[in-house]
């Protein structure tokens, strides 16, 4: 069986530090992690769609650490307390998954974010998502923590259906079927109105599932070197090592780390070039840790 330590460790980006015990105590049962998670988090194009413009860098909370810091500033209370829907850190799918991951991982559970395309949200379109995957002793779970528990959406969120017809479409999948034929990129994106879907830009996100899935859980906004203009062969070859990783082909998920570790275009360097989804102009920001 591959080696699940890379999953139970915590990433930069997962680690609560200072805020560990809050962690701590949240209760051992997903549902409850989940729940955890958007009362703590509001989605800015959802729930907080009239966002004060002095709480707009909130969706940059890059660290798990700045988003309990910014909800804690609020409510220096456990994570479980009721928050205000309007007074909940600004975030999006990304800090959900991020806050998930980082319970899991402190309670001792495998767990990594999967970066992809949901096709229930808006019937006809895939729109940019990120999801949760943890280790239940036997296999790779997923689930969405932005749904409620039950299958309102025609399927379990807890324990999300894989493969084809599967409700979430994995970035390496999504290419794969557009290099085929089997799927039209021009349905895969942010919105079905925005110019920030089609080819290109699922092939941005699959080198984010890399990055994700080796612990560099970077904004969907974050831009480096890899995630514009990547040659279509390369990254045939990664989508593919992705996809036999997925079902668990000997050595590939090794393979894949290693090239994640090695390949300047699969993780950023020491800054990234923060975009803005509300139109801000970009600007360079490091990644070090110590600036918290």
């Amino acid at each position: 069986m591959r080696s699940l330590d890379r999953w139970i460790s915590h990433s930069a980006y997962s680690d609560p530090g200072r805020y560990r015990p809050l962690l701590g105590d949240l209760p051992v049962d997903l549902a409850a992690v989940c729940a955890a998670a958007r009362n703590v988090i509001g989605h800015y194009r959802v729930e907080l769609a009239e966002l004060p413009d002095d709480r707009r860098d909130e969706v940059n909370s890059r660290w798990l650490e700045r988003i309990l810091e910014a909800d804690q500033a609020r409510h220096p209370r456990p994570l479980t307390d009721p928050r205000p829907s309007e007074d909940r850190v600004a975030g999006c799918c990304r800090d959900h998954t991020l806050f998930v991951v980082g319970a899991l991982r402190e309670h001792g559970v495998p767990a990594r974010s999967r970066i992809g395309f949901a096709s229930y949200f808006t019937p006809g379109f895939h729109h940019d998502h990120v999801v949760v995957e943890y280790w239940d002793g036997s296999r790779w779970v997923r689930t969405d923590p932005e749904l409620p528990d039950g299958d309102g959406h025609g399927f379990d969120s807890r324990d999300m259906p894989t493969g084809a017809d599967a409700p979430f479409t994995t970035a390496a999948e999504a290419w794969r079927g557009h290099h085929s034929g089997k799927l039209d990129a021009g349905t895969f994106g942010v919105l079905p109105e925005s110019d920030l879907r089609g080819a290109s830009f699922v092939a941005g996100y699959v080198v984010y599932e890399v990055a994700h899935r080796y612990g560099d859980e970077l904004l969907l906004w974050d831009d480096w070197a890899g995630t514009r203009n990547a040659d279509p062969a390369w990254l045939d070859h990664v989508a593919e090592l992705l996809t036999a990783a997925d079902a668990g082909a000997d050595g590939a998920d090794d393979q894949l780390a290693r090239l994640h570790a090695e390949d300047p275009r699969l993780h950023p360097g020491a800054t990234v070039t923060q975009h803005s989804p509300f139109g801000d102009p970009p600007r360079t920001v490091s990644l070090t840790r110590a600036a918290l």
